[in-house]
């Protein structure tokens, strides 16, 4: 159960259509696209549950055979991974997949909020 009530989450599915036909479109494996979904999808929930954004700042960029997609928040916190203390809490695993899942993750602190990205390598 929650202990505070939130809206519904904002729609992802053009940020997840932008994802999929730009890696489709390089000739990227599935099993590396759907990597990339999930941690697009872990990243953008938390941004909304976590960071308050209504609508989170998605950005696809395919550079050369690297894939790197920040998500914009307006929240000034830096996120940390946790361990969730119950094995069976709802939530706590996110930055775990996404560091599981990607070469590379992190944050950069803006102005108003943070970054918080992820980059995949396409395989050689």
């Amino acid at each position: 159960m929650c202990a505070f009530n939130l809206p519904e989450p904002p729609d992802w599915s053009a940020a997840r259509t932008e994802l999929r036909e730009a890696l489709t479109g390089a000739g990227w494996p599935d099993d590396t696209i759907y990597d990339a979904e999930l941690a697009l999808h872990e990243l953008f929930v938390n941004a909304w549950k976590h960071a308050g954004s209504s609508a989170p700042l998605v950005v696809v960029l395919l550079l050369n055979r690297t894939l790197r997609v920040p998500v914009c928040d307006d929240s000034p916190d830096l996120p940390e991974p946790r361990e969730p203390t119950d094995s069976y809490a709802q939530s706590g695993r996110g930055l775990h997949l996404v560091r599981e899942l990607t070469h590379r993750f992190g944050t950069n602190p803006r102005k108003k909020g943070k970054i918080v990205w992820f980059e995949l390598d396409a395989a050689a």
